[in-house]
């Protein structure tokens, strides 16, 4: 029982880390600090950008998890670390592509204060990608 208990701290200290990386990766793709503008601007739209990723991340690292828990702990682990890794970069990849794509600014747009429906295009577009991960590991 201890050991579950170890490896389940491992994995939570694992998923926390990926938030946090895609939380950084979100804010350096656009202006401005992310927190302030969420939490002192009141973003709407910076909000749902970055709960999107968040659940897109959790589902990615949950999948892993589930997906090869029975294995060796090590290579669930790197496994996780893994589709953790490459959900954060491909979640960075859409937005970037939706903002070449669509008229204006999508950076701009995430971070405005007034609501702009172009934020629940990227908080989708960024889900979609994190569906994919999860249907891709096996």
């Amino acid at each position: 029982m201890l050991t579950s208990v170890m490896y389940g701290g491992a994995y939570a200290l694992l998923g926390v880390a990926l938030l946090v990386a895609g939380f950084f990766v979100i804010d350096l793709i656009t202006p401005g600090r992310l927190g302030a503008r969420i939490y002192q601007d009141r973003s709407v739209n910076a909000a749902i950008i970055v709960s999107a990723a968040f659940i897109g991340l959790g589902a990615v690292q949950a999948t892993a998890i589930f997906t090869n828990g029975a294995s060796h702990f090590g290579d669930a682990f790197a496994w996780t670390c893994g589709f953790g890794a490459l959900g954060v970069i491909l979640q960075a990849v859409s937005f970037l592509v939706l903002d070449l794509i669509t008229p204006g600014s999508l950076r701009q747009i995430a971070v405005d204060e007034h609501f702009h429906p172009g934020a629940v295009v990227a908080a989708s577009s960024m889900l979609a990608v994190s569906l994919i991960i999860c249907a891709s590991i096996s």
